[in-house]
């Protein structure tokens, strides 16, 4: 960690230049020639510095996604080798420092914050509040992968005048940090609700937000629809049970004061407009395709055949020697195998001009189809079926049309042209056997159907997030080959800490040791 914390010092300081989806061209500030920054500036620090684990790139597809969760939810086919279901030291250490650098912009942020009068704080506040909703969804997705993190102490480097052994920070439990997170999600609805921004503050945040472009309503829907994820994650978890009834209910009922978003024009994500900026999807091709990472899964493309999912033409191609067939690897089988069927061509393989090769490709955070599943799921367990069916319904329409209005952002078409989809056709999927909601007899069977229509519109795109509720639902039942070469034989339930954890952290390290193990559930993961 003391590495890592040399690291983040120099982070800390970092300045990005005003910034939007279109104009985002400067490159980093030399930070050894920075001695002041401002809250502005800070800002879009915060937002640039995880910004290649949300738009899709070749480090975190390749080094750290392609033999980890994309692999754990099936996503992907792959040809099984001994100890496979161990994560690598590789990717979880670069995710791990990345987290770390980005949470230490943050507090930067906060330092420079706190140091402003009271009536500047007022100007700025929309700055924190938009920051702090960033900063959440992201500090959720760690707590996803490893549980337990450091964190409100963590990133204090800075603040700590450069004092290393006062900034090794302690391990917050990950229920603790999921009840701050909502916390403080709950009071920002409330106060963007009754924010005033003056128009000269208003310009310049438009200028500093690449991710919403300064729309006060899309982050207002951005925090909601958060809130609303996190509610759905932990609703199983006793102790926060009445809380989420309670939380859910009012935004369920009152999308006035609660908005989040509804329809695709509303997706938050980060777009790509200008290939010359520093947004941009153009490592997405080497992340994904090098050493056959995209190959499809047999259980999704199983599915999608069965079903006639209209997405499965523009998420998939078929094998270059598969006559036009979809084929998805199958997992059980054994390397040989599996190798020869690789090598022939006949596997299908994510649809490289709606994907890898979509220089165009978003930066995905929270999509309607996303917010449509989780009030499906909200409204079923409050036994409103009928609103749990037109949710789930929208949802599965939202999903299909999201990913044919992706491919016609693409300017290749190495795939060939995409046969357009009709409202017909969705219509008739969601009446297939496999999608039917009405033909799901009990909770159970719905709350499956929800969880499979997630699990297909994360699919590679959202891998963290499937991974997450793969767990949760224990939905869909999926086979893997079981490695008895190895103590681990079967996909972990969690990542371990980075080793420079216990070389460097090692007295807060200890609190954490025995559940560092792949075997320890995430406190919310109890079906």
């Amino acid at each position: 960690m003391k590495k890592n914390l040399i690291i983040l010092a120099l982070a800390f300081m970092a300045v990005f230049a005003a910034c939007t989806k279109s104009d985002f061209e400067e490159s980093y500030t030399d930070p050894s020639k920075v001695s002041v920054s401002t809250v502005e500036k800070q800002f879009s620090g915060v937002l640039a510095a995880n910004r290649w684990y949300v738009l899709p790139d070749y480090w975190n597809y390749f080094v750290v996604l392609r033999t980890t969760v994309n692999r754990y939810t099936q996503a992907v086919g792959w040809v099984n080798s001994n100890n496979q279901y161990v994560p690598g030291n590789a990717g979880i250490t670069d995710r791990w420092n990345n987290y770390y650098n980005f949470l230490a912009q943050y507090r930067e942020l906060e330092k420079i914050y706190s140091a402003m009068s009271a009536d500047d704080k007022a100007d700025k506040r929309i700055y924190m509040i938009a920051a702090a909703i960033y900063f959440y969804d992201h500090t959720e997705k760690v707590v996803t992968l490893h549980g337990a993190i450091p964190w409100t102490e963590a990133g204090m480097l800075s603040t700590n005048g450069g004092d290393y052994q006062s900034s090794y920070a302690k391990y917050d439990n990950a229920d603790a940090i999921y009840t701050k997170i909502l916390d403080d999600l709950k009071a920002f609805s409330t106060e963007l609700n009754a924010i005033t921004i003056k128009p000269a503050i208003l310009t310049g945040f438009k200028k500093q937000d690449f991710v919403n472009n300064g729309e006060l309503t899309l982050w207002k829907k951005y925090n909601n629809s958060l809130r609303l994820r996190i509610l759905e994650r932990v609703s199983d978890v006793p102790a926060f049970q009445a809380r989420v009834g309670t939380e859910v209910a009012a935004i369920l009922n009152d999308p006035a004061t609660y908005p989040v978003v509804a329809n695709n024009t509303e997706n938050i994500q980060i777009d790509v407009t200008n290939l010359s900026s520093e947004i941009h999807a153009k490592n997405f091709r080497t992340g994904l395709e090098d050493w056959n990472g995209n190959l499809a899964g047999k259980a999704m493309i199983d599915h999608m055949k069965a079903n006639n999912d209209p997405r499965l033409r523009a998420l998939f191609e078929p094998g270059a020697s598969a006559g036009g067939v979809y084929n998805g690897l199958n997992p059980l089988l054994t390397e040989a195998a599996q190798t020869t069927l690789v090598n022939g061509g006949t596997i299908a393989i994510y649809n490289r001009s709606t994907l890898s090769r979509n220089q165009y490709f978003p930066g995905v955070l929270m999509t309607a189809a996303e917010v449509s599943f989780l009030k499906a799921e909200a409204y079923l367990k409050a036994n409103n079926n009928a609103a749990a069916k037109t949710a789930y319904n929208e949802g599965i329409s939202q999903s299909i049309k999201f990913y044919y209005a992706i491919r016609g952002l693409s300017a290749d078409n190495v795939a060939g042209p995409l046969t357009p989809t009709s409202d017909a056709e969705i219509a008739a999927y969601t009446i297939s056997p496999g999608v039917n909601w009405d033909l799901a007899l009990t909770t159970a069977d719905k709350l499956k159907l929800i969880a499979i229509q997630k699990w297909i519109h994360f699919n590679v795109v959202q891998p963290v997030d499937a991974w997450a509720e793969l767990r949760r639902f224990d939905a869909p039942t999926l086979s893997f080959w079981v490695d008895n070469a190895n103590a681990q034989t079967q996909p972990p339930f969690r990542w371990i800490y980075p080793g420079s954890e216990q070389t460097y952290n090692t007295a807060n390290y200890e609190a954490v040791r025995s559940a560092d193990n792949l075997t320890t559930k995430i406190f919310w993961d109890v079906r």
